[in-house]
Order: structure tokens, then C-alpha cells, then sequence
């Protein structure tokens, strides 16, 4: 066992600011406040209510014979795949895990769900034999809408292969105690039931039976990933001064750059730990971006030299030094010498992914204490469910949304904006017109959002890509793409709540399939759309640059339609 070191170059301004934080920290033992639970670190309201996961490492050492027996008995049962069914906290962990070690020899190979784009639920239902499948039905609440709607659906498609009687033998449930999921679980003879703590928010669970049950049931080596982590849960702990604690002066460069306007946490990550940046995404944002305050995390943007990139960024590089990569140890060295900021960790091996998952907890921590907000809470996240909910209800009145009309409809591609942002689109005749009126409302240190209700697949991610990039290297801003509805449970939280310095397209499709929720008259395609048009509405009412582009049901063609109107709208002189 080794720790993950840390390093970090910072402009001289940034740097005398974090060491002044550091002092503070270290001179009024904030550190060791911190570890006691006092709410009094941050804004002195409900957050010593949610800090179970400074010892959960420890708590899940002392029950290591659990994960050995869930791993032995679906071993045992020879299943082929396992299906994890949630959202946000439940499901990227997993995802981590999952792309992270891929499949292990002799035990079910682990997918996960996070949509309700009919397509992608069709695309991951061919990929598994239901026959021989787990389900995992996690959600901490028990009561978000898309893991119940997951588990109707696929509790009907595994009771038509397995029968009425073995189909509860196929599921398992990860949930806090007495939720509306316990519930559901007891009633239909789920195989087992595993407990969150109640004390631990859904994006801090990385470490809790919500990333370590599915980690056990695709075969890990539990126990050796809780023992790396612990050696960092010591680095970090309440007897180690600010100045030599990763978490806390991580989270201190993070919470002072921010202050300073450096609010872009930009992550590059090697290939072999990729998605590791989907999982930071959700902590970062969901936790900071509250109160018009708040960092910004950028995912998944190519490396460019050090003249792309703005005045507001920070670089976050986390290098796993069994496979590193040489061209982002070139790009990151030339950023350095450039004078931009920049963290480098040092992975040793996968199977110190969990001391990351607890540095930067510790660190979103520290981050909110500084910027000065909450970072326990999510106050904007149920602005969009309810307002999902207000459509989803009157479908199940009347079955059909409410009608909506473009201000432009041009190519087969409509347009939808708030009256507010259709005023700042003068008039726009074109697509491109349209595109260039909205892009050029991108002002310095402001970020461009692509929120894209379509599947999440490859070909899609390439095509959203190239228009991120073009927009990124023609602004020099900052860029961030994110797939509904996943990215509300994560970093739509920051988008609604956080800095108003985002401008964002949302991109919507006509469903070329669709599939039925057993027990409700909507469908999976209703519930996304609802989704899409709840989330837009939240995002204009909060005074957002937004503009909502629809395509038709062929994807490919549109997106294509859609990038080259973007290069078109870049190239347009302004007068």
C-alpha cells in the first residue's frame, strides 16, 4: 500500500492566497472541527447531519464478510450480468468501477442504467441476458422517479423469461432504511437488501454499500480497495494539520481559486481511470453551486496548448502511473510552464481509486467552507423534478404534454427559448443565425453548456464534441457537456444554482422508439421529454442564456445539420 502523492504549481497571487487559507485553517484547528462534526466550518445549519462518510471506511472494514457473501452467492447463482438500475450517487460510482476494472473472470459482467431515453434502455437490454441477470435496483431516497420506473419496467421483461416466482430472486435493492424502495423490495421477495447510511448524501456514497455492493458483485477485491483507501482517510485525518493534508489543501486551492474567478475545475484524467472525471463532475458541482456561487467542473474537453484557455481555469491531473499517457504529460508540463495552475495526483494503481474518492470528498468539503456555502445540500435539484412531475401528472390526466411553439422552425429543427432569451436571438431567421446570436453572448469567463436529451452513445458523444470544441476554441471559454436527464442528478445542480455565467444549448429529439413504464400511461419517452422541458424551464425562470434546439428522429443527420450551423455561426462577422 502506498498513498497517491500530490503536487501543485499556482501563479504567485493564487498561491500566497491558498497559504494564507492554509494558516487560517492550521492556527484555528479547523481541521480537527471538522472531523468533530461542527457545523460552524461552513454555514452553521444542517451539515453535521451529513458527514457519516468521514469513518464509513472504516465501518465497511469491520463488515468485509458482508461483500464476500454477496460476491460468493452470485457467483455461485452463475450469473452473466449484473444491471445496476439508478441515478447520480448510485450510479456513478458503479460506472467508475465498471469502466475502470471491466469485466473480472468468473463473475457477472456489470452494466449500468441511467436514462430514460428509450433507445439507450433498449441499447443496455440487448447487451444483458435477462435470463441469467441481477438487477440492482440503488436509490438512496427511494422514491426518485427513474430507478422505481427502471425496476417496473425490468421486473416485467424478468418475470416474462424466469416466471412470477423466481423474478423477485432477481433483484436486489441498495436503499436507505424504511424508504418507499424497502418497501417495494419486501413485497416483491427481492433476493437482498443492502442499507445506505442516512447520514451520507448520495454523491459522498462513493465508499458506502452504494459503490462497494455493486463492486463486490463484479468481482473486486473489496477489502484491499477499503484498505488503500483507509491509508488516506489517516493522511487526511483530524490530527493532520492543514498544510500537510491532501484533502484539506486540495480542497483550500480549489475554494481560494474560486473566490479569485478561477472557478473552472478542468480534469484530465488517463485513460485507464477516464471516467473518474463523470464521478468528480457530480461531487464538485452538486456541492458548490448554490447561492450564485460555486465551481464549475469540466469534463472530457480535449487538451490544448496553454493560448485556448482562459483566465478561470485551474487543472486538476489525475495520472495513473501504471499507464500514464505521454501526450497529457506533455500538455500538462506546457501548461505548467505556461503559469496556469495546476494539481497533479498521482494514481499508483486502480486499486487506490477509493483514497481518490475520499482526497476529494475531504476537499469539496474544505471548498464549501471556503467559498462559504452548504456543500451538503441541492437546493435547485427539486425545482426540476417538480416541475417534471406538473407534466408527467397532467399526461397521466390527459395523455399528452402541453403544447409548445417554436419561435423559429427552419431545416426540420425547432427552436424554443424563454421570451427574455428569444429577444436576445433578434429575430433569427436560420439556424445559423440563431446559433451566432446566442454563442456571441458568451462573454469572458462565462461557460458553454451542450445539455443533450438524446442517447448516450458513442457516435453522439463525437458529434456533441466537435461543437463543444468549436465553440471552446473560438470563444477560449470553458466548456461542459452533459446527457439528460443523467447530468440533473449531477452537475445540473451547479447550472441552475451556481454562477449565472453559463450559456447553454439543451438539444431535444423526436424518439425514433419508444417503451412503456408498466402501471402509467407515460412512457420512458414522455418522462424524458417532461424531463428535458421541466429542466428548461427551470434554467430560463432562473434567468439563464438558454436556448433549446429540437431535432427530428434522425439523430445523425440533424447533429450533423446542427454542427455545421455552429461552424457557420463562429465564422459570422459581427457588426
Amino acid at each position: 500500500m502506498s498513498l497517491n502523492s500530490q503536487l501543485y504549481m499556482l501563479p504567485e497571487k493564487l498561491e500566497a492566497l491558498v497559504k494564507a487559507s492554509l494558516d487560517d485553517w492550521k492556527q484555528n484547528d479547523k481541521v480537527r472541527q471538522l472531523w468533530q462534526r461542527d457545523a460552524s466550518v461552513w454555514t452553521g445549519t444542517d451539515e453535521a447531519q451529513w458527514l457519516g462518510w468521514l469513518d464509513i471506511t472504516e465501518q465497511q472494514l469491520a463488515q468485509l464478510d458482508l461483500f464476500k457473501k454477496v460476491a460468493a452467492d452470485v457467483k455461485k447463482a452463475k450469473f452473466k450480468h449484473a444491471l445496476l438500475l439508478g441515478m447520480g450517487g448510485s450510479s456513478l460510482c458503479p460506472e467508475v468501477l465498471r469502466l475502470t476494472f471491466g469485466k473480472i473472470k468468473g463473475f457477472p459482467e456489470l452494466h449500468v442504467l441511467d436514462s430514460t431515453d428509450p433507445a439507450q434502455i433498449k441499447a443496455i437490454e440487448a447487451k444483458v441476458d435477462l435470463k441469467s441477470a441481477i438487477c440492482i435496483v440503488s436509490s438512496k431516497s427511494g422514491s426518485t422517479l427513474e430507478p422505481n420506473i427502471y425496476k417496473q419496467y425490468f421486473f416485467e421483461r424478468i418475470a416474462k423469461k424466469v416466471g412470477p416466482k423466481e423474478v423477485g430472486n432477481r433483484f436486489i435493492a441498495i436503499t436507505d432504511p424504511g424508504s418507499k424502495m424497502q418497501q417495494v423490495a419486501e413485497a416483491d421477495k427481492f433476493r437482498h437488501i443492502f442499507f445506505g447510511v442516512p447520514s451520507i448524501g448520495g454523491r459522498y456514497s462513493a465508499l458506502s454499500n452504494f459503490g462497494m455492493i455493486p463492486g463486490a458483485i463484479m468481482g473486486l477485491d473489496i477489502a484491499k480497495l477499503l484498505k488503500n483507501t483507509q491509508e488516506m482517510v489517516k493522511a487526511c485525518g483530524a490530527n493532520i494539520t492543514a498544510d500537510k493534508n491532501p484533502g484539506v489543501q486540495l480542497g483550500t486551492i480549489l475554494g481560494t481559486a474560486a473566490n479569485e474567478g478561477l472557478d473552472k475545475l478542468t480534469i484530465i484524467s488517463s485513460p485507464g481511470i477516464h471516467d473518474l472525471g463523470a464521478w468528480l463532475e457530480q461531487l464538485v458541482a452538486e456541492s458548490t453551486g448554490k447561492q450564485g456561487k460555486g465551481i464549475i467542473p469540466v469534463d472530457r474537453e480535449k487538451l490544448a496548448k496553454p493560448e485556448a484557455y482562459g483566465s478561470d481555469r485551474v487543472f486538476a491531473y489525475l495520472r495513473l502511473e501504471t499507464k500514464p499517457d505521454k501526450k497529457q504529460d506533455a500538455a500538462v508540463l506546457a501548461l505548467e510552464k505556461d503559469g496556469l495552475p495546476v494539481v497533479r495526483i498521482s494514481v499508483k494503481n486502480t486499486y487506490n481509486l477509493g483514497q481518490e474518492f475520499f482526497r476529494w470528498e475531504i476537499a469539496t468539503a474544505v471548498a464549501g467552507s471556503i467559498i462559504g456555502i452548504n456543500p451538503f445540500n441541492q437546493p435547485d435539484v427539486e425545482a426540476s423534478k417538480i416541475e417534471t412531475r406538473k407534466l408527467t401528472s397532467e399526461y397521466e390526466k390527459t395523455g399528452k404534454l402541453p403544447p409548445e411553439s417554436p419561435f423559429l422552425e427552419t431545416e426540420g429543427i425547432k427552436l424554443y427559448a424563454d421570451a427574455k432569451n428569444t429577444a436576445a436571438l433578434k429575430n433569427s431567421k436560420t439556424l445559423a443565425d440563431a446559433l451566432k446570436f446566442h454563442l456571441d453572448r458568451i462573454n469572458a469567463n462565462d461557460y458553454f453548456g451542450v445539455l443533450a436529451y438524446i442517447t448516450m452513445n458513442r457516435q453522439n458523444e463525437d458529434a456533441l464534441q466537435v461543437i463543444r470544441h468549436m465553440v471552446r476554441d473560438d470563444k477560449k471559454a470553458a466548456t461542459v457537456l452533459g446527457f439528460g436527464p443523467r447530468f440533473l442528478h449531477s452537475t445540473g445542480q451547479a447550472y441552475k444554482g451556481g454562477p449565472t455565467s453559463g450559456v447553454f444549448l439543451q438539444i431535444t429529439c423526436d424518439d425514433k422508439i419508444d417503451l412503456p413504464v408498466p402501471g402509467q400511461k407515460y412512457t420512458f419517452s414522455v418522462v424524458k421529454a417532461a424531463q428535458a422541458r421541466g429542466d428548461f424551464a427551470v434554467l430560463s425562470e432562473r434567468g439563464r442564456r438558454a436556448l433549446r434546439v429540437h431535432i427530428g428522429k434522425n439523430v445523425k443527420a440533424d447533429l450533423l445539420k446542427l454542427t455545421k450551423a455552429t461552424k457557420k455561426a463562429l465564422a459570422m462577422q459581427t457588426f
